[in-house]
C-alpha cells in the first residue's frame, strides 16, 4: 500500500486526502487546527462552487451539505453609473446550480470524516524541517497549505505571474437578515456589483454554522475609498463600514441590507495578497521533493470566485494522475507533468480570466457586459464561464472575437424574437433602474 502525506486541510488537501483514502492509499493528513478549532474559528473565504467543482465532490460522495445549502441558479452583474444608479443590470442563468458552504462547516466536517474512516490525522503546523524528515518515509508528499513557511519552497514563476503586489483589498462579512433582490425575489444568485475605479461588491447566499446566510464581500482598488478596512478589528465596526460603503456606492444592494446582523462573532475577514503562480516542485534541504497543490502554486485574486473551484479541480486532477501512475516512483518528471495537466486545463484559463478582470476593462468587454442586458444568451454564457473559464477564450479577450460573437447572437435573437420584441430579450435579464 502506497503511503502519501497531505499537508494542509483546506478544500484541495482534504478532498485529495479523502479521495486517496477511498482508493485504498495509506494517507496521513497534517492540519494546523482541529476540527473544533476550525468550526469555532474565523471565516476563511467567500467560497462559491460551481457545477464542475460540485460534481467532483459528488463523485467522492462527500457532498454532505448539498441538500441544506442554498442552490444558486444565476450570476447577476450590475455596473454603477455616474448618477449613483445602475448603468447595467442583468442576471445570467446557470446550467447547473452553484453552492457556497462556509469552510468552517465543510472543512471541520471533512476532517471528522477522514478520522472516522481510519485516516491518520496529525494536528501540527508543519515546517520545512518536518517535511525533510517525512519525505523519507512517504512515497509522495503533497503540500496544500498555501500560507506560511512551506510556500517559500516553491519559487515564483515570473513568466506566469503578472502582478507583484495585491490588486484588491478584501473585506468579508457573513450576515443574516438580507432581503431578496426585488427584480428576482425567488432566485438565489451571486450578485457582482462593479463600481468603476472603486472596486467590486459581491453578494452571495451561503450555508454557515447557524444556517442559511449571505456573504457581503468588498474588493477595493488599493488606495481607493473601499480600501478602508486595515486596522478595523471590531466585527461590528467592520460590518458598519461595509454597509456605509454599500450605501455610498451600491445603494440598490444597501436597500436590502438595512436589517442585517453578523452571523457570529467570527464572521468578518479582511486582508490582501498578491496573485502569483509558482513552480510546482519544492526541494527540501535533504534532497527530497514535494508537490505543491492548488493555491500553493496558483493563487488568484478572488474577483472571479475561482479559489475553491480551482482547489477542487486541482485535487481531482492530481487524484487522477496519482491513480494512473500505479506503483511507479513519484519523481520530479511526474510531478511536473501532473501540475502541467492541471495548469493547462484549469489553472491557466482561470489565471488569464482573473487577470483580465482585475484591469480596466477594454471597450469590447464593456460592450459585452452591456449587451448582456438585452441578449440573454450573452448573460447566460458569461454566467456559466464561472464554471468553465476556458470558454472565455472563444469570445472575451479579442475585440474581433467579441464583435463576431455579438453579431451572431444579435442576428439569432432577432430571428427568434416574437412580434413586438425585436431584441429577443427575456425575463432572465432586467434593464437598468
Amino acid at each position: 500500500m502506497r503511503k502519501i502525506l497531505v499537508v494542509g486541510a483546506g478544500q484541495s488537501g482534504l478532498q485529495l486526502a479523502l479521495g486517496l483514502q477511498t482508493k485504498g492509499y495509506e494517507v496521513t493528513l497534517m492540519s494546523n487546527r482541529t476540527a473544533d478549532e476550525i468550526r469555532t474559528g474565523r471565516v476563511m473565504s467567500t467560497q462559491c462552487m460551481f457545477d464542475t467543482a460540485l460534481r467532483h465532490e459528488r463523485d467522492l460522495q462527500i457532498n454532505f451539505w448539498e441538500q441544506q445549502a442554498p442552490k444558486i441558479e444565476g450570476v447577476g452583474v450590475s455596473v454603477a453609473g455616474p448618477d449613483g444608479g445602475r448603468a447595467v443590470d442583468w442576471l445570467g442563468r446557470l446550467g447547473g446550480f452553484a453552492q457556497s458552504v462556509d469552510q468552517r462547516v465543510k472543512m471541520a466536517g471533512w476532517l471528522d470524516v477522514f478520522a472516522q474512516r481510519g485516516g491518520q490525522l496529525v494536528i501540527h503546523g508543519a515546517s520545512v524541517s518536518d517535511l525533510d524528515f517525512f519525505a523519507r518515509t512517504y512515497d509522495l508528499v503533497l503540500v496544500a497549505a498555501g500560507k506560511g513557511e512551506l510556500v517559500s519552497m516553491f519559487e515564483r514563476n515570473a513568466a506566469r505571474s503578472v502582478f507583484d503586489a495585491p490588486q484588491r483589498a478584501l473585506a468579508v462579512s457573513y450576515v443574516h437578515g438580507l432581503g431578496p433582490r426585488p427584480e428576482h425575489p425567488d432566485t438565489e444568485a451571486v450578485r457582482c456589483n462593479l463600481v468603476p475605479g472603486v472596486g467590486e461588491l459581491f453578494v452571495m447566499p451561503t450555508l454557515t454554522t447557524s444556517g442559511r446566510a449571505d456573504i457581503l464581500f468588498w474588493e477595493g482598488v488599493p488606495g481607493g475609498p473601499v480600501d478602508a478596512f486595515a486596522g478595523v478589528k471590531d466585527p461590528s465596526e467592520h460590518l458598519a463600514l461595509t454597509l456605509e460603503l454599500m450605501e455610498r456606492f451600491t445603494p440598490w444592494e444597501y436597500a436590502r441590507a438595512t436589517k442585517v446582523e453578523l452571523t457570529d462573532a467570527h464572521a468578518t475577514l479582511a486582508g490582501r495578497y498578491a496573485p502569483v503562480v509558482r513552480n510546482p516542485v519544492g526541494r527540501l534541504p535533504g534532497g527530497g521533493l514535494v508537490l505543491g497543490v492548488a493555491d500553493v502554486v496558483v493563487a488568484n485574486d478572488p474577483i472571479t470566485g475561482q479559489g475553491s473551484n480551482s482547489a477542487s479541480k486541482c485535487a481531482a486532477s492530481y487524484l487522477s494522475s496519482i491513480l494512473m501512475h500505479g506503483d511507479k516512483p513519484f519523481d520530479e518528471a511526474w510531478m511536473k507533468a501532473t501540475f502541467d495537466k492541471y495548469w493547462f486545463t484549469s489553472g491557466k484559463p482561470v489565471t488569464q480570466w482573473t487577470n483580465a478582470m482585475l484591469g480596466v476593462p477594454p471597450e469590447h468587454v464593456l460592450n459585452l457586459i452591456g449587451a448582456a442586458g438585452q441578449l440573454p444568451p450573452v448573460a447566460n454564457r458569461f454566467a456559466n464561464g464561472f464554471d468553465n473559464p476556458a470558454d472565455f477564450d472563444a469570445y472575451f479577450y479579442d475585440p474581433q472575437d467579441a464583435a463576431d460573437y455579438l453579431a451572431e447572437v444579435t442576428a439569432s435573437s432577432a430571428g427568434d424574437a416574437p412580434s413586438g420584441d425585436p431584441s429577443g430579450a427575456a425575463s432572465g435579464a432586467s434593464s437598468a433602474e
